[in-house]
């Protein structure tokens, strides 16, 4: 399969991993969209062996970390994210309703255990994986995940 078939594959997880991080839904598809440039451009980098995702996820994590320091730079803040954001979405309401819920709390985390929950519980990957994708030890992972599960639960507890 073509580096850019496979890229595609990954297309769906990218986007989330990347709402995970921006908590915003116009920065988090810039973010994509600039991540897949990144890659498209820098594919020779890719090491054979390593795994597309785990690699697209390190490179948007850097390209993250980067964007925020200019940011930073520049004075800006983060706006927060629109409260309608599911308004109209089709199915079950009450799914979207807790779904939000959901989101909005994992938003409100702070961004190293936001980072290590969406790619460890939204994304699946392995702790080894997550923590090699964060440049993290893994207890450094494991202690961030146990305390943002520990918050989500508490956000969402308080949501009920």
């Amino acid at each position: 399969m073509r580096f850019e078939e496979q890229l595609l594959d990954h297309l769906p997880r990218l986007r989330r991993f990347a709402h995970a991080l921006a908590r915003n839904g116009a920065d988090a598809d810039d973010l994509l969209q600039a991540s897949v440039e990144r890659a498209l451009l820098r594919r020779d980098q890719l090491e054979p062996g390593t795994r597309l995702d785990s690699w697209m996820c390190r490179l948007m994590r850097n390209l993250w970390i980067d964007t925020v320091r200019a940011e930073t730079r520049r004075g800006e803040t983060f706006v927060a994210p629109d409260l309608g954001e599911a308004i109209g979405a089709a199915g079950n309401q009450e799914a979207v309703v807790e779904l939000g819920k959901v989101g909005a709390a994992l938003r409100r985390l702070p961004p190293e255990q936001r980072e290590a929950v969406a790619l460890v519980v939204v994304e699946g990957f392995a702790y080894k994986e997550a923590a090699e994708i964060l440049g993290i030890p893994m207890g450094t992972l494991t202690s961030r995940l146990v305390r943002g599960r520990e918050a989500l639960m508490a956000r969402l507890g308080e949501a009920a």
